[in-house]
């Protein structure tokens, strides 16, 4: 198969209209070729497009920042002598200075097929930026390593974030040159809006189911370090709201459902068991113990679950993982009422709503967890209606 960026080089006429024009990419580690040359490389070496600016994200063009919420700089790139802009630095939106750079920006970001991965807000900031100015947009499509599957609430009205780009839910199963396509629809965006489309795609084929078997991973950001994470990552990145480690500071991040000093594993999993075993599916779970070398619980010995995501364990169709995850914080909640759960600081740099609801764009999940009479059926009710509701918007937009 051929990612967007491999058929842009490929096809002489799909870059015809960027002749004379200034081009722009916005790029990160995993942006790079079938011959794993980096985007960035690829494009200058074609004579027939200008670079005339690179952008990165969260984390970086090179990937370098390892933390959430650690800010990269301006900078000038040494061997092309153009400004890379960040997008996760002094702006998250693209400012009037930066957007003047170029006529077409060419966006060449890997995503995880989830709504708080920043990387779908920060496409929609762009597209943003370009509305209304004769700017153009292309997206050069990649994978949704996730596959189509459809998981969580609806985001609510005011409660739109960085990790919040709109009223989707958490799992979204579309690519980046999809949602793109939701947004210049949803916002009313007037934008000159393109996607070099993949080819040969096959979301719901395995053993992959979304992520081709014959491409290199390659670390989108620093803690995605394989697709047992991508897959995994819709339900365990909201442990970044509770107080239990999501295995940062270890070599598998975001692939367990919990880490803590005082709480006892297997008796959380025998209490996820007993409160609707119907969520487990699709995976195995593993006990596991691990130590962070920095982040929550910093070298304090965690005992933790472990998600396998992957091989033999998957099952592409049952796998849930929001669900899984909220049934873990529901175990714990009712294993232990008083647990300390829950992580109040600024997150994404907003200061009024508590971490966790801000990942889940509303406080649903949350007050389930929390009332001590709620079962299982109450989530599954609203996110149900709220999955089956997206899935009808999205099917037009759909490109495979």
């Amino acid at each position: 198969m051929k990612f967007g960026i491999d058929r842009l080089l490929a096809d002489p006429d799909l870059r015809k209209p960027l002749a004379g024009k200034r081009v722009a990419l916005v790029a990160h580690p995993a942006s790079v070729t079938e011959n794993l040359v980096h985007s960035l490389d690829a494009l200058a070496a074609c004579p027939d497009i200008r670079l005339s600016a690179a952008f990165g994200p969260q984390h970086g063009l090179k990937g370098d920042k390892q933390d959430n919420m650690v800010e990269t700089p301006d900078d000038v790139d040494p061997r092309y002598g153009i400004p890379v802009f960040s997008l996760y630095g002094e702006v998250r939106r693209p400012s009037g200075q930066m957007m003047s750079s170029a006529d077409v920006f060419l966006f060449d970001l890997q995503d995880l097929g989830c709504r708080i991965y920043t990387f779908v807000t920060t496409l929609l900031y762009l597209l943003e930026a370009a509305h209304g100015t004769g700017k153009a947009v292309w997206v050069l499509d990649r994978p949704n390593p996730a596959g189509r599957p459809v998981e969580g609430t609806t985001l609510l009205p005011g409660w739109e974030s960085f990790v919040g780009a709109g009223p989707m839910p958490m799992r979204h199963g579309l690519t980046l040159g999809e949602m793109g396509h939701w947004f210049v629809q949803h916002f009313k965006l007037d934008v000159d809006y393109r996607v070099i489309a993949m080819e040969g795609w096959q979301p719901e084929a395995g053993p992959g189911f979304g992520w081709p078997q014959d491409r290199v991973w390659i670390n989108p950001s620093p803690n995605a370090a394989n697709v047992n994470m991508a897959r995994a990552y819709a339900g365990t990145v909201m442990i970044e709201g509770a107080t239990l480690s999501e295995g940062r500071g270890t070599t598998r991040p975001l692939e367990v459902l919990f880490g803590a000093p005082d709480l006892a594993a297997g008796d959380v999993l025998a209490e996820m068991r007993r409160f609707e075993c119907e969520w487990l599916a699709g995976c195995a779970i593993r006990e596991c113990a691990f130590e962070p070398t920095f982040h929550k619980h910093a070298h304090k010995l965690c005992s933790g679950l472990m998600i396998h995501a992957e091989q033999g364990f998957y099952d592409h169709a049952a796998f849930r993982p929001w669900r899984l995850q909220a049934l873990a914080f529901k175990a714990i909640r009712r294993l232990q009422p008083d647990y300390d759960l829950w992580r109040d600081f600024p997150y994404e740099y907003v200061f009024d709503k508590l971490a966790i609801d801000v990942i889940n764009g509303g406080p649903a999940l949350r007050e389930w967890v929390d009332n001590a009479g709620s079962e299982p059926g109450d989530l599954e009710a609203e996110a149900s209606r709220d999955e089956a509701a997206w899935r009808e918007s999205i099917a037009p937009l759909l490109l495979y």
